[in-house]
């Protein structure tokens, strides 16, 4: 039988206190919360692997290294309100519902947001909520959130998830270019984002999120 208790101390002793994530919500949030219980079950035993997990449709749950290293650049607060775009089967909201008042989750797919919404009832983040419809809607009714972030590449950020980001919020964007990616934080002043370098990292580009290819003559 899979220790998983023991894999999951391991994840984070190899990879996230090693990449420079010293929060200790962060920290706490991913010794708690059972990885493999978000995955799909033919991929359990590679939830602690230092890798993508493949969901389908080229959608995944990110490392571990990339995901906390996002959280702990946000630095959320346990009175926030969180959206988290693309949760696939809710592993990203049930860590961050560990740190935040209340974390809406938005998932495309319906079958797997209902699956998402029952593992995280199961595992006691009764504070997350998972919103079906296009990723890149977001989740206005909800809104506005003092912090958004997204489960996977971006080529294009769109005006809406700009628009439901309140005054002074925070956003966590991991820009694709081919197969190269960086992470930036965004903080909102005067109706305007202003982004800062975070670290590296590459996901494949989240549906809806695609860049806009310019007309070329």
């Amino acid at each position: 039988m899979t220790d998983y208790a023991t894999l999951r101390t391991t994840m984070v002793d190899t990879q996230v206190r090693p990449s420079d994530v010293t929060k200790f919500t962060v920290i706490e949030a991913m010794l708690t919360v059972p990885r493999e219980a978000f995955v799909p079950s033919n991929a359990r035993d590679a939830a602690y692997v230092d890798a993508l997990v493949p969901l389908e449709a080229n959608r995944v749950v990110l490392d571990a290294r990339t995901l906390a290293k996002i959280l702990d650049a946000l630095d959320i607060q346990s009175g926030e309100l969180v959206l988290d775009v693309g949760t696939g089967l809710g592993y990203s909201a049930a860590v961050i519902a560990r740190m935040a008042e209340a974390v809406i989750a938005v998932e495309n797919d319906e079958a797997r947001a209902h699956e998402a919404q029952a593992a995280l009832t199961e595992h006691g983040a009764d504070n997350a909520v998972v919103h079906c419809g296009p990723l890149e809607e977001g989740a206005a009714p909800h809104g506005p959130y003092d912090v958004i972030l997204l489960q996977g590449g971006v080529g294009m950020l769109p005006a809406a998830l700009q628009e439901q980001l309140k005054e002074g919020g925070r956003i966590a964007v991991l820009f694709m270019e081919g197969a190269l990616g960086v992470v930036r934080i965004g903080y909102k002043i005067d109706g305007e984002i202003n982004w800062n370098f975070a670290f590296n990292a590459a996901a494949p580009v989240l549906p809806g999120f695609e860049a806009v290819k310019e007309f070329e003559l």
